[in-house]
């Protein structure tokens, strides 16, 4: 009887812990990550390097499966996971600037609200920019020589990820001629090392594997690096970059004061969705905090293994993953911006580029 009645007392106290308790054993499970983008893209590569050391730190040691689904420069896929994905772990995705900047336009193909979903981790990444040595100008302070003069830069249009550079340009008084149509950045890098374009800005990786040699050479000069955010979400020099001003320094050299102001509040919105806060995995609406913890405690062990220390550099690039607090913040400030920041740059990019928001 005393057996009995200790197996009934053990069911029923099984019957009153939360069944989230054990919603995160993910034994003989295959999560889905869903990559909005082409295999063998950016994103593509962040996430399968990524996918697997995650997976090794979930409890159960889950598959974790990538499901690409590009379409409307990520959009479709976002929207996918926005509406089918369900708040039991099982699905995951992997979002990036080009899923971020047409949320913070108002574009009205998206269907999908960052604010209901949950970070587990966020990929910042750098750059800097740099203009042709033909000039004359040796740096940012040498701004005179370059005002007045057309400078032609690569970009694949006005709402892409280099609308960053569209609006840190303007905000610089550089007057640059962007020519669109051109696929990415390799494209922008190999025309710039063949005179066609005169201004050029890299991501560091692309950056310190060969446009720095073109500035050793003497034929680019570095203005300044796009920065990144420290403890306190403000912009500060990027440890790649040091002896480089970041945006905001570069401001304050051109125009002798510190940059505000509604334009460059719209500037700073993308700026930190491109890069600080570049890359992000999310938990879709509804996902119970445990089961949230579970996937960032995996994401802090993944961040410490030796595996991951090793390959991470060469493959995803030189700057820490976050998780926790730190993606939090860079999370909330890559998917906000102002009512008055987001008409003035739909208003700017259709009176100037002509395109509609329809």
């Amino acid at each position: 009887m005393r057996r009995v009645w200790t197996s009934a007392l053990t069911a029923i106290a099984l019957l009153l812990v939360p069944s989230q308790a054990f919603a995160t054993d993910f034994t003989g499970k295959t999560i889905s990550l869903i990559v909005p983008f082409p295999n063998g893209g950016g994103v593509d590569l962040w996430a399968r390097f990524n996918a697997p050391l995650l997976a090794k730190y979930l409890p159960g040691k889950p598959t974790i499966v990538i499901k690409n689904m590009p379409g409307g420069g990520s959009i479709s896929g976002a929207n996918f996971f926005s509406v089918t994905a369900k708040p039991d772990g099982l699905t995951l995705l992997a979002s990036s600037a080009s899923t971020q900047f047409p949320y913070l336009l108002g574009d009205p193909r998206v269907r999908y609200e960052y604010k209901d979903w949950k970070v587990v981790l966020a990929g910042p990444t750098g750059g800097a920019a740099y203009v042709s040595s033909s000039f004359g100008a040796k740096s940012i302070a040498d701004i005179d020589k370059l005002r007045g003069k057309e400078l032609f830069f690569a970009s694949p249009g006005p709402t892409a990820l280099e609308l960053v550079s569209l609006l840190g340009f303007r905000l610089l008084d550089l007057n640059v001629n962007h020519i669109f149509g051109v696929p990415g950045r390799a494209e922008g890098l190999l025309g710039f090392e063949r005179g066609e374009f005169t201004i050029d800005s890299q991501t560091t990786t692309a950056y310190l594997r060969r446009s720095a040699g073109l500035v050793k050479e003497g034929k680019a000069v570095p203005l300044f690096s796009w920065g990144v955010l420290d403890a306190s979400g403000h912009l500060a020099r990027d440890p790649n970059f040091p002896g480089l001003p970041h945006v905001g320094e570069a401001y304050e050299i051109v125009h002798g004061k510190k940059p505000e102001g509604t334009e460059w509040d719209a500037f700073m919105a993308f700026l930190v969705s491109g890069f600080p806060a570049q890359k992000l995995m999310v938990l879709p609406k509804g996902t119970p905090d445990d089961m949230v913890e579970t996937f960032r405690a995996a994401a802090r062990e993944m961040l410490k293994d030796p595996d991951y220390l090793a390959k991470r550099d060469e493959i995803i690039g030189e700057y820490e993953q976050v998780t926790d607090a730190q993606a939090e913040r860079l999370y909330k400030n890559s998917t906000n911006i102002s009512p008055e920041a987001r008409e003035w740059t739909r208003d700017f990019l259709t009176r100037k580029y002509d395109v509609k928001f329809e």
